[in-house]
């Protein structure tokens, strides 16, 4: 399989393969390459993906870089990594859910507006000055933030920040759990939904109300910020 050859048809041939992809889009682009090729049949069911060596090798770009695009080929029911094997394809077209770790994307979905709609009132109201600083700066972070991965690690962090700025330990701990599947579902939505701009206007939102100390504000800046999220994974999982 050639990757290169998906993601460049129609281009020079002199331009193939000699030119690194930016930092920005090499995600999305290797992302793409391989979902075309799975959905076009051109890697059939069962057939084993080029390593990330290969894979890192032919776009010019680091490994991690290539396991981003790999695991959000995974979360999308498209491929199965399996250590020590390779990356396997085991769907030619996008599965009912997303697969984020122990949970799915209609776990979180369903959960998180009973969660951190009411833990983002409860933080407007009893947020500490150092728990309001540090949320001031995760968003001044994410607004500047290039780095995919270093995006996504600020986001779910952003997001824990709230759940302990409510002063409530079951709120604290449940996001804490989620955590991990917070930041793949993140990862995902942002290579294929293109969902970072617009989560970094949402955050900035709610942490307006916070510092404002509206919690009806606050939850409902939340509870936009969920609803948008929800809506971009709707427009993945029914293409």
């Amino acid at each position: 399989m050639n990757l290169s050859d998906s993601r460049t048809a129609g281009q020079p041939a002199e331009s193939i393969e000699t030119q690194p992809l930016a930092r920005l889009s090499a995600a999305e682009a290797v992302f793409n390459a391989i979902r075309t090729d799975i959905e076009s049949g051109q890697v059939a069911i069962g057939g084993k993906l080029s390593s990330e060596a290969t894979l890192s090798q032919q776009y010019g770009v680091s490994r991690s870089v290539i396991r981003e695009a790999l695991r959000s080929c995974t979360a999308l029911g498209l491929t199965v990594t399996k250590t020590g094997k390779g990356t396997f394809v085991v769907a030619s077209k996008v599965a009912n859910d997303l697969t984020l770790g122990q949970y799915s994307a209609r776990d979180l979905t369903e959960a998180r507006p009973h969660i951190e709609v009411p833990a983002a009132g409860l933080a407007a109201q009893r947020r500490t000055v150092e728990e309001l600083e540090t949320l001031r700066h995760i968003v001044a972070a994410m607004s500047t933030e290039t780095d995919p991965e270093s995006w996504v690690a600020l986001d779910s962090s952003f997001h824990a920040a709230i759940a302990r700025a409510s002063g409530n330990k079951v709120f604290a701990s449940v996001v804490a759990d989620i955590r991990g599947a917070l930041a793949f579902q993140s990862e995902t939505l942002n290579m294929v939904a293109d969902r970072q701009h617009a989560s970094d206007t949402e955050h900035q939102q709610i942490l307006a109300a916070i510092e404002a100390g509206s919690a009806e504000a606050a939850s409902k800046a939340m509870a936009e910020h969920l609803r948008a999220v929800g809506v971009a994974l709707d427009s993945i999982l029914n293409k």
